[in-house]
């Protein structure tokens, strides 16, 4: 017997509301009656018109642009669940905010994602499910449940029909050293040999491409990624990967499209051929198309994960 809800209610905040409905299409349910609005001062308000008493509440909200807005938002509709009597309240955070945050760089640095971990508890969430976090170690800062979804499985089917599987003319290439363990673990389900771009951060949202490390020359590479910000890392390497390394094309893959700055201009105007990205959030309504930019949906899996939380079965199995 399930004793934490009596049935599954999923809600959305404004950050990414067509991810939410596709969730819930999925799940055969309509999204939970709720209103997210704000005062004249900026203050959020949250009006929730059903009851949720003794229900298992999923509530989906991205902490995208505009981050603290919509943190504040999640945190205001937890703590209204929860006073609402909830059995149980997940909080679906499909791209975590400021998970890049997660360390201290330097003297006096904040932790802020620690920060954001402590505010989720704090506002009344009983567990937090979420896909490919900038660093996993962010899951040991809750002291809750934390489900760490992998959305690469969803750029291998993609490639995997596109080029097949083992395809000796392609290769992976991480965009950094700090990625190579996503890279390999991408490479190996698609059977593929691996690079490396090896550069140097000069400072915020700018870096310096020094050398290619494997040879990618006539080779057709998949540049994997977890998030593309400005850009400027994800186009330099590709600019690199051509022409240092001498490759025939490149395709980009990121599970988080933040798109910050002129990061539409740069990916527009790149050698990159193609950029796919999830759908954990939504493309940037002020500006403007890119034609070189693809969504893959995430609503399938958030469903099978949150019917698996709810049945209380295992999620590890989740992508075999």
């Amino acid at each position: 017997m399930i004793s934490h809800g009596k049935e599954i209610k999923v809600f959305s905040g404004n950050s990414n509301r067509p991810l939410a409905e596709d969730v819930a299409a999925h799940l055969y349910k309509s999204l939970g009656s709720i209103n997210t609005s704000q005062f004249s001062d900026g203050e959020c308000s949250v009006s929730v018109f059903e009851p949720v008493r003794g229900k298992d509440v999923f509530i989906v909200q991205s902490t995208c642009n505009h981050v603290n807005d919509n943190l504040m938002e999640l945190l205001i509709m937890i703590d209204a669940m929860r006073r609402a009597s909830a059995g149980r309240v997940t909080a679906v955070i499909p791209y975590f905010g400021y998970a890049r945050q997660d360390r201290k760089a330097k003297s006096r640095d904040p932790i802020s994602a620690k920060l954001v971990a402590n505010l989720i508890t704090a506002a009344g969430a009983d567990r937090v499910l979420t896909m490919d976090l900038h660093a996993a170690q962010i899951q040991g800062f809750f002291d809750i449940p934390v489900d760490n979804l992998m959305g690469s499985h969803l750029f291998v089917r993609h490639f995997v029909k596109k080029f097949g599987k083992g395809n000796e003319d392609v290769m992976v290439v991480s965009p950094d050293v700090g990625s190579t363990a996503r890279a390999r673990a991408f490479s190996m389900k698609l059977g593929l040999n691996m690079a490396i771009v090896d550069k140097r951060r000069e400072k915020a949202n700018q870096s310096e491409v020094m050398n290619i490390i494997g040879n990618v020359e006539g080779k057709t590479c998949i540049l994997l990624d977890d998030i593309v910000d400005t850009a400027g890392s994800l186009c330099g390497a590709a600019k690199a990967i051509k022409e240092i390394g001498g490759a025939k094309e490149v395709y980009a893959c990121a599970t988080h499209g933040v798109l910050s700055g002129n990061a539409i201009e740069r990916i527009e105007e790149s050698c990159i051929k193609e950029l796919l990205l999830l759908d954990t959030i939504p493309y940037p309504e002020d500006k403007p198309k890119c034609s070189k930019i693809d969504y893959i949906s995430t609503a399938s899996v958030f469903a099978e994960a949150i019917r698996r939380i709810y049945e209380e079965v295992s999620i590890s199995n989740l992508f075999d």
